[in-house]
């Protein structure tokens, strides 16, 4: 199980990934600014004729207008609660990023010191080994 995440994680681009988490967290910043700030607007809904008294249509538009715009309404906060979670992810996104960035140089940091700790080693055992033998 655990290799085929690491099958996964190593197809990953994370070059282009790192490259484009800003990208990403600046559009969803402009789409949460665009939606917070556009009004709740009422579209006018398409109106049938029927063979009723000029009194009946217009209660019928009217209850058809009312309905559309609690529709459009509802809508209009479905679409504001989604782009806040789609802001709040990209930046979740942009974080694990940076933290995934900084793992990322601490772990060369460590292969670094590690390869320099096995060389010291490796020419400790030599030196000892030469002095033993002389």
């Amino acid at each position: 199980m655990a290799m085929d995440w690491l099958k996964v994680l190593k197809q990953v681009p994370w070059t282009e990934v790192i490259g484009n988490a800003p990208t990403v967290a600046d559009g969803a910043r402009k789409l949460w600014g665009a939606v917070a700030k556009t009004p709740a607007t009422a579209v006018p809904p398409e109106t049938a004729v029927h063979a009723a008294s000029p009194q009946e249509i217009l209660a019928e538009l009217d209850n058809r207008l009312g309905s559309a715009e609690a529709s459009i309404s509802d809508l209009h906060g479905q679409m504001r609660t989604s782009s806040e979670l789609i802001k709040a992810l990209a930046e979740q996104n942009a974080q694990l990023i940076q933290r995934i960035e900084v793992n990322r140089k601490r772990l060369v940091t460590l292969a670094i010191a590690t390869g320099a700790s096995g060389a010291v080693a490796v020419i400790a055992l030599v030196t000892a080994i030469v002095r033993t033998a002389a």
